[in-house]
């Protein structure tokens, strides 16, 4: 019965995830106002919060499995360090943010359980200003501190037992069959109809508390406390001047937001001063640069960044420019873009990095090599620069070189999932097959999937090639992982399947 009550509780988290991410309400909301939940309430019995980063990572494993999220070092780093200069004025409670961009271009953010937050690259492209974009993570990063999560599974637990167990059926057959997400977001649709209202009274709340908590975050941060009604606003009003009134966002299914909100927005913003806000170079270069990645097609990459006649292009419509122009399969021109780039700012990293990936799609490999070490000199550890190094490296035939400049790397900074991939494939071509096991490993710890990662620390632990010191980590990190296996995930690592390396190359 304890191991039923904890599968029944994993998914019905997760149903309340999806069920959010789906609901669309419309009727005009009335203020709430939400004290903080105080420690021992009823939803951390019902959800702890080891548990609840336990389904985040489940969550973002499939997020990685259906190739949602994009592995792009650039936007990673930045959308990371936008998210984490917020998450540092605030009350995190021990949770450890992840921020990754989605590709999607309709307009959308969403906090999953643990502290894990997505934003599509829709919404990037929106956004006017650093001030919007850092007020939609404040409102994500307040569902997260403020536990809605938890506490909507609460009042769901006491208000809907019927409705969540028809969800989780559903749930369960698209897990059994491995049925799509469309399957899945028809079944959630059909049964939450029945417990819609329920849903409207309280998600409601929950948004104007995140409101709120995310306002005085952003005043903490030094951001525009008006960008967050500023940003509602505008996008209330091109809905309104679409055909009959039709949401044309699916932030606002997400996140209703009425006149009444709106205004409330903008009184609790007046409450705080004023502060001048400039961009950051890294806001105009990385929304450029999800326009010149994401296009369906280097064409229209391309129009994006096609400028009238007479008007002065800006450093971040130049940096688009030319990575459209790689896409297009013109390295040439992009090398030249960015060189007059780094002419006039030379520490940008964007613009390094841009310049050596040129050089060598345009096959001046030792330029391009050349360019990535006078980089590292000025920007020693940098996590994208790092990358983009190593993966020039891989191709250049020099595993040994990127796995020591990896290795450097996962020293002394917190890793990516993408960095830990990166050093298994470099260990791979090195022929460090050993350690291959133990990254990939780590890999699979970072993006969910503790069977997989067991079953490496163990076979890896078993290879003649293994040292004796090897070894003993191997089978230490692999104990401390089993920890967190429930009894079928262990029966699973008992099959111990041959693991494959494919995913790596």
């Amino acid at each position: 019965m304890a191991y039923l009550r904890k599968t029944l509780l994993t998914l019905a988290s997760t149903t309340v995830i999806v069920l959010a991410a789906l609901s669309a309400p419309t009727a005009t909301a009335q203020q709430s106002t939400f004290e903080l939940p105080s420690i021992g309430s009823p939803a951390d019995a019902l959800l702890p919060r080891n548990e609840e980063a336990r389904i985040g990572r489940q969550i973002m494993r499939w997020f990685h499995q259906q190739g949602r999220i994009i592995e792009d070092p650039e936007l990673t780093e930045y959308i990371n360090d936008l998210g984490h200069r917020l998450v540092g004025n605030v009350n995190s409670g021990d949770y450890q943010f992840e921020f990754f961009v989605v590709n999607d271009p309709t307009i959308n953010a969403f906090a999953l359980p643990g502290g894990f937050i997505g934003i599509h690259t829709g919404l990037i492209q929106l956004t006017r200003n650093e001030d919007e974009l850092a007020s939609v993570l404040a409102h994500e990063i307040a569902h997260v501190t403020q536990r809605h999560i938890a506490r909507t599974i609460h009042d769901n637990s006491r208000a809907s037992l019927a409705t969540m167990a028809a969800m989780l059926g559903a749930i369960a057959i698209g897990a059994a069959t491995g049925a799509g997400g469309e399957f899945l977001e028809g079944a959630i649709a059909t049964t939450q109809a029945v417990d819609a209202q329920n849903q409207i009274n309280f998600t409601r709340g929950y948004e104007y508390e995140a409101d709120r908590v995310g306002i005085a975050t952003l005043a903490a941060s030094g951001f525009n406390v008006n960008a967050m009604a500023d940003f509602f606003a505008r996008m209330g009003r091109r809905t309104a001047g679409t055909l009959g009134g039709q949401v044309q966002f699916e932030y606002l299914r997400t996140h209703p937001v009425s006149s009444s909100r709106t205004a409330e927005a903008k009184a609790r913003a007046a409450r705080y001063p004023d502060v001048a806000t400039s961009n950051t170079v890294s806001y105009g270069l990385m929304k450029a640069r999800t326009k010149a990645l994401f296009a369906e097609t280097p064409e229209e990459a391309q129009a994006h960044f096609a400028l009238p006649r007479g008007e002065t292009p800006t450093r971040a419509n130049d940096y688009g420019r030319a990575l459209a122009m790689m896409r297009a399969n013109r390295p040439e021109t992009a090398e030249t873009i960015f060189e007059r780039l780094i002419e006039g700012q030379h520490k940008v990293i964007a613009y390094h990095i841009g310049l050596a990936l040129a050089q060598a799609a345009n096959d001046d490999e030792v330029a391009a090599l050349e360019t990535f070490e006078r980089a590292q000199e000025l920007f020693p550890r940098n996590v994208p620069l790092t990358i983009r190094h190593a993966e020039v490296l891989l191709e250049t035939n020099q595993p040994g070189k990127a796995h020591e400049l990896l290795l450097d790397l996962l020293n002394n900074v917190p890793p990516t999932p993408e960095q830990v991939r990166l050093i298994a494939r470099a260990a791979i071509e090195a022929e460090q097959i050993a350690e291959a096991h133990y990254y990939m490993a780590e890999y699979n710890i970072m993006t969910g999937n503790l069977v997989q990662a067991v079953v490496l620390l163990r076979r890896g632990a078993n290879l003649q090639q293994t040292t004796p010191i090897q070894r003993a980590r191997f089978l230490a990190r692999a104990d401390f992982v089993s920890e967190y296996l429930s009894e079928e995930q262990k029966l699973e690592v008992r099959r111990d399947e041959r693991p494959s390396f494919a995913a790596t190359r």
